[in-house]
């Protein structure tokens, strides 16, 4: 595996051989009954403890992805997560009030049965806060937990295996696309976080299998900025989303929609900020490409750009400093939605802007995409803001700001078309996707032959 920062190959990956990972299946269904009946909240607290400060665990983060700022947020929005679902749990646990029927003398109750083992395929760019955004839930709701991380980044998976509770039934385990291939023969249902090429296998895979598959995918969200929007605000907030992580998220900003009107004055802004903004390996916050070959997409889509008339006005090229590949915020004018720039996932901090005559442009551009996972809008009102958003076929839309389902996890959203498949990550919701509900129709009728049974003439 190489190394992010060095781009030596300076660890060999130990994938767990397939028998070893049917087994460690089934200690944890082993435990699943005892787990479901455990003080579950106060299991999860000490393991959210652990997570908060521990400083092996930080320092695999880095290793595996190059990046110390992005590192430290992630291990703290991780433990966030955990505390906001041990607070949160129980109430959404609990049985619903018995209600009437519309058959007289009938009520119905019920309950939630949680899936007795949950499986999750996770991704590179943030290790640990997606290998355990859904595998969280799933403890909290009963269920037992395997995670297979990327193949990119396992690095992260020793330290965070010290930190897990005995009780806790949850692991974590080194492996690839066949051990990921393994996993979903091996659960109730799955978790996956990726591209849509590998989310097409997996849903097969789990159909094949009958179990439920949770797909959250690739996107390509775009920003609109109207007339009358603040600019000062608007440039900071799009550099900010399209260049986060280096750009490596599936919601960072990844085209930008102007009004024409105040199209230079926006890009000019954007320039001067951008230009300002330098890599780690300087001391500024841009970390290097995690994925090997990333940089060649990013490369190629920049390349397609500029042969086809884009401008570039800061960073552009590939770079490369003490063995490993970067790339400096990068902002691009003149680009239409013939390039691959506008159309297909980047995965970089590369910020295409388009002059658009208004909104209905803008909104039709936006949807004008394979993708629909968020996006972003800003406007002189916030009236008009949240006009267009309804309007965007997206599963989430930050007004006034950019990328904000990287920080905000109460709001409840779905993917549109290729960002996934499934039930909401997000919000109170989430937790429903490891439950299913079971209902008890109770008759309490003083009739003992009521008018819909038929078995009398």
């Amino acid at each position: 595996m190489r190394n992010p920062i060095t781009g030596q190959a300076d660890r060999a990956l130990a994938p767990i051989p397939p028998d070893r990972l049917a087994a460690v299946a089934a200690e944890l269904r082993e435990m699943a009954p005892t787990w479901r009946h455990a003080d579950r909240g106060a299991v999860l607290s000490r393991f959210g403890a652990a997570l908060a400060d521990d400083e092996d665990l930080l320092a695999a983060l880095v290793a595996d992805t190059g990046r110390v700022g992005e590192s430290v947020l992630e291990r703290r929005l991780t433990a966030n997560l955990v505390t906001r679902w041990v607070r949160q749990a129980p109430a959404l646990l609990a049985p619903p009030p018995e209600r009437p029927a519309s058959l007289p003398g009938v009520f119905v109750g019920g309950d939630a049965v949680p899936y007795e083992l949950a499986g999750m395929i996770s991704p590179w760019n943030f290790p640990l806060l997606l290998g355990l955004i859904d595998a969280v839930p799933a403890l909290a709701a009963g269920c037992a937990v395997l995670v297979k991380p990327s193949e990119v980044t396992p690095r992260f998976i020793e330290p965070l295996m010290r930190l897990v509770p005995g009780e806790l039934p949850l692991r974590v385990v080194e492996g690839d696309g066949e051990t990921g291939a393994a996993l979903v023969d091996l659960v109730d249902a799955v978790v996956f976080t990726g591209s849509v090429e590998t989310g097409r296998l997996v849903a097969r895979a789990a159909a094949r299998a009958f179990v439920p598959a949770y797909l959250e995918l690739g996107g390509k969200d775009p920003a609109i900025v109207l007339a009358g929007a603040d600019l000062d605000r608007a440039t900071s907030a799009v550099l900010w989303g399209g260049t986060a992580n280096a750009g490596q998220s599936c919601q960072s900003i990844e085209r930008v929609y102007v009004a024409r009107e105040v199209h230079d004055e926006f890009l000019a802004l954007l320039v001067d900020k951008a230009g300002a903004v330098g890599l780690t390996c300087e001391g500024g916050p841009i970390g290097p490409i995690i994925a090997p070959g990333q940089e060649d997409v990013i490369a190629a889509h920049l390349a397609d750009a500029v042969a086809r008339g884009a401008t570039v006005h800061t960073g552009g090229t590939i770079e490369r400093h003490g063995g490993g590949h970067w790339c400096r915020p990068t902002v691009l004018s003149g680009v239409g939605h013939e390039m691959l720039i506008m159309t297909e996932e980047t995965f970089g901090p590369v910020l295409p802007v388009m002059a658009v005559a208004g909104p209905d442009e803008a909104v039709a551009l936006a949807n004008d995409s394979a993708y629909g996972l968020s996006a972003a809008v800003f406007a002189a009102t916030e009236e008009q803001a949240l006009a267009v958003a309804a309007r965007l076929q997206v599963g989430a839309v930050s007004v006034n700001d950019a990328a904000l389902t990287a920080l905000v996890n109460e709001g409840e959203k779905h993917s549109f078309r290729l960002s996934g498949l499934g039930g909401s990550r997000m919000g109170t919701a989430s937790i429903g996707r490891f439950l299913r509900r079971r209902a008890f129709l109770v008759n309490r009728s003083a009739t003992a032959d009521p008018w819909w049974h038929t078995t009398k003439e």
